[in-house]
């Protein structure tokens, strides 16, 4: 059951704040921030699937794919780790893409290229914390369905992702490109 709280809490406040700047973007802008484009809606709507299984096999304590390779204890303590990084992220991601966000590509809006700030370490900090949430679901429920998942996860927005780097580029041209050759797509690569 701490498992189960532990993704309740966690969903709280990362969904929150992912809630929170949708609607005080969408006030400050006055325009629809959230793309009209099938990646996106297909992507929401793995994450929720994700998200779901997360707390169904958490809830009811499932045994089917669990794989029990390292202790609890050191189980318990690396996920929550990764869970506070993945709120790290989120955070700054959120905060120093200002105005400029948005959910999918939305090709009539003109934003901004933000490198700094996390910006200037990894070029998709919020997509990064994705994949730390899907890697501290699956390490804290020691589930090879979640590693599975997980793994389309990651080329689901990665296909995003390259989506996105082909918008940005059409708009921003030489400036993307510079920004593209000196900051990482994820963080290392």
């Amino acid at each position: 059951m701490a498992e189960f709280l532990i993704i309740v809490i966690h969903q709280m406040v990362f969904q929150g704040m992912f809630a929170a700047k949708n609607i005080i973007l969408r006030k400050n802008i006055g325009k629809q921030i959230r793309g009209k484009n099938v990646e996106a809606t297909i992507s929401i709507l793995f994450f929720m699937l994700f998200i779901a299984t997360s707390l169904t096999f958490s809830f009811f304590n499932l045994a089917f794919g669990k794989v029990s390779i390292f202790s609890q204890k050191a189980v318990f303590i690396s996920a929550l780790i990764i869970i506070f990084a993945n709120l790290i992220v989120s955070v700054f991601s959120l905060i120093h893409l200002k105005d400029s966000w948005r959910v999918g590509v939305i090709e009539e809006h003109k934003t901004d290229l933000i490198t700094g700030g996390i910006y200037g370490f990894t070029r998709n900090p919020y997509f990064l914390s994705y994949f730390l949430m899907f890697a501290a679901y699956t390490v804290l429920l020691q589930n090879i369905l979640l590693l599975a998942l997980s793994f389309i996860g990651v080329l689901m927005v990665h296909k995003m992702i390259i989506k996105e780097e082909t918008y940005l580029s059409s708009l921003h041209g030489d400036k993307y490109l510079v920004y593209k050759s000196k900051v990482p797509r994820y963080f290392i690569i």
